[in-house]
């Protein structure tokens, strides 16, 4: 057999020592553990961001990886330690909408409004509860056997999750972690609308270099123009050298983004998170 995978994301940085007290727990459990890191330099607190960058990684990992994620402000407070079971692989983390795009990829629709220009802020506190889509399982991390003693108030990254997502890989079933729940929190992302030629849609990422990626999935249209902050962006290109100007393409991700050659084109353009994008169809 394989050695296990267990991927780790967070926004604890690199100057302190909570990545390595959660690597010290994970293998001192199951020393076999490949342990890969996603990203330790999130946004502090930032669930949103976070939740993007978890879900583009996933995807490309063995379906048997087990996905441990700590960006958790209510640490301490009574939001749940949840294990998300998928045929993608597992997922450890608090139950605050981290998990949102491991959801979606197997069949929730994000509850967002439909409007917008309604609640273009991505906030952490706009979550809802979801229910748990056919074929997958969630489980509330109750069962603190299996955490590290004494348990931490601050510290569910290195006591609770890391524990759980270690014993999880030496094969400890879900079951014996925590009690089955039918919901787990969601995120409640602005949707894309189409409106005749026109989609009506938002910014809800920004990369370290600074493009703006929107909540728009072409699905093979062709657009004529792209608008975003009063610039009208002509068509799409295939690269980030494809003009001298702020450019439009589609991201590895899938996602309809806004760039800018060698710079930062949230810089350039003044935008961010929530900034409204509008494509015209041809």
């Amino acid at each position: 057999m394989s050695a296990p995978i267990i991927t780790l994301t967070s926004d604890f940085g690199s100057r302190d020592g909570y990545v390595a007290a959660m690597k010290g727990v994970i293998l001192g459990i199951c020393p076999d553990a490949i342990v890969v890191d996603v990203s330790h330099e999130l946004p502090p607190h930032d669930v949103p961001h976070a939740a993007f960058v978890l879900g583009t990684a996933f995807p490309f990992f063995p379906s048997n990886t087990v996905h441990l994620a700590v960006v958790d402000p209510g640490v301490g407070t009574d939001r749940r330690p949840i294990l998300l079971i998928t045929p993608a692989g597992a997922f450890v983390a608090p139950d605050n909408g981290l998990l949102t795009y491991a959801l979606t990829a197997h069949g929730i629709r994000i509850p967002g409004s439909a409007d917008p220009d309604d609640g273009a802020e991505l906030a952490e506190s706009r979550r809802s509860e979801a229910g748990v889509p056919d074929g997958c399982a969630a489980y509330v991390l109750d069962r603190d056997r299996h955490w590290l003693k004494p348990t931490s108030d601050t510290f569910h990254g290195r006591d609770i999750f890391a524990p759980v997502a270690a014993h999880l890989a030496t094969g400890v079933r879900p079951e014996d972690l925590g009690t089955p729940t039918p919901t787990v929190q969601c995120l409640a992302i602005p949707q894309a609308v189409e409106r005749g030629d026109i989609i009506e849609g938002r910014i809800i990422h920004v990369d370290r270099f600074g493009n703006l990626v929107s909540n728009i999935r072409l699905a093979g249209a062709s657009p004529v123009a792209v608008g975003i902050a009063g610039t009208r962006i002509p068509g799409l290109s295939h690269s980030y050298a494809g003009g001298r100007e702020v450019l439009a393409l589609v991201g590895s991700h899938g996602y309809l983004e806004v760039a800018l050659r060698e710079g930062s084109a949230a810089k350039h353009l003044g935008a961010g998170v929530g900034a409204r994008v509008d494509v015209t169809l041809g």
